[in-house]
This record gives structure tokens, C-alpha cells and sequence, in this order.
């Protein structure tokens, strides 16, 4: 049984789309960076912990039979300057972190996390997103739109932004929330492991 550890509807839209069964069980993991945590640490840190944390929770009440496969991931925005951009805080956070934006090229940031009984498996992608310079009218205009406040750098790329958003240079799932391939590549992956565990626990029950 895989299980999204994360309340994301983008997250949850993209699993679909690639034609994944699942169910969601959101984390309650805190996002919070560590002194001097570099960015890609800091995504897949929090990824692993998202994916343990509900692992913990689920794991007591699953059986042998269903085994559960949990995925966790966080995305992060990190500005031309290098500072972390997560989800605003309120308008004016939402300005500042488009202003940060404006005009350049930033990077985009997933970790993934996959855990199953077998063990976990942790890796991250990285996108470079160019973005054309925005107006103050034209911020304003967009944060009306209530669409940056939810979004890990104020802004959602399959939303009113794209017009802002000339080329990237990765993944573009990635930039939405989730990097559809390399998350394939780990749950087929950790399939097997399960697969190979659950016949090796076979082997061992037939041999006493």
C-alpha cells in the first residue's frame, strides 16, 4: 500500500496523474531549517522525517500482508542570493519573495523519501527556473489571486505565474511539488525490496 505523506493536492494531482494507487496521510513533521542547513539537506531531511513519521504511525495497525510503503517529500525555493524560500507567511511575504525572483534564475528543490519495512531511501531533485522581471502592479495583481500563499516560493508554475517563466532548465514536475520520475524509479524500486524481503521471510518459514 503506497501512502503519500502529504496533504499537497499538487502532489496528490501529479501521483495520479502517473497513475499511482495511493492514499494520503499528511505528516505533521515541522518544517523547520537547522542552523546553517544547506538547502539540499534541509529538503531531504525533512523528507525522511515526513516518511518516518507516518511510517511510525501506520506501521502498528498494518499487517504483514499489506505492507506499507510510504513516500515523503518537501519542496524549497532558494533565491538568486541563496536564501530558502519556503510557503509565505502572509501578502508582504509573498511580495518580497517575488521581488527576490523577479529577473533571474533560481533553483527548485524536491526530497523524496521512500520507507518501507525494508528500510528508507533518500534522494532530491534539482531545477533551475528563470523568471522574466514582474512589476510591483503586476505582484500585487497576482497575490489578489490567493494563489502564491500555499506554494514554497509565492508562486505555482502551472498556475498565473507561468506567463512570468521563459524556460527551465530539469524537471518540471519538480518545480510543481513532486519529480515524477525519479519518485517511480524509488517506489518500483522499493517494490522489489519488499518483494524480495517477503520471499525471503518465505524461504525462512519453510526451512524450520
Amino acid at each position: 500500500m503506497v501512502v503519500l505523506a502529504s496533504g499537497s493536492p499538487r502532489r496528490k494531482e501529479l501521483l495520479t496523474q502517473a497513475g499511482f494507487t495511493f492514499q494520503v496521510h499528511a505528516s505533521t513533521v515541522m518544517e523547520e531549517r537547522r542552523a546553517a542547513e544547506e538547502p539540499i539537506a534541509f529538503a531531504t531531511r525533512l523528507a525522511r522525517e515526513k516518511a518516518q513519521s507516518v511510517f511510525a504511525e501506520l506501521a502498528a495497525i498494518d499487517s504483514e500482508n499489506d505492507p506499507l510503503l510510504v513516500l515523503g517529500a518537501d519542496t524549497i525555493v532558494v533565491s538568486p542570493a541563496k536564501e530558502i524560500l519556503g510557503k509565505p507567511k502572509d501578502a508582504n511575504d509573498s511580495a518580497r519573495m517575488l521581488s527576490l525572483l523577479s529577473g533571474a534564475t533560481h533553483s527548485v528543490i524536491t526530497g523524496v523519501a521512500v520507507m518501507t519495512r525494508a528500510g528508507i531511501e533518500v534522494a532530491s531533485e534539482l531545477t533551475y527556473v528563470t523568471m522574466t522581471t514582474i512589476s510591483e502592479v503586476e505582484i500585487e495583481a497576482y497575490i489578489q489571486t490567493g494563489e502564491p500563499m500555499d506554494k514554497a516560493g509565492a508562486y505555482a508554475i502551472q498556475g498565473y505565474a507561468a506567463v512570468w517563466i521563459p524556460r527551465i532548465h530539469g524537471c518540471y514536475f519538480n518545480v510543481v511539488g513532486l519529480p515524477l520520475a525519479l519518485v517511480s524509479n524509488m517506489l518500483q524500486g522499493a517494490e522489489k525490496r519488499l518483494r524480495k524481503e517477503q520471499s525471503a521471510t518465505v524461504r525462512a518459514y519453510a526451512a524450520e
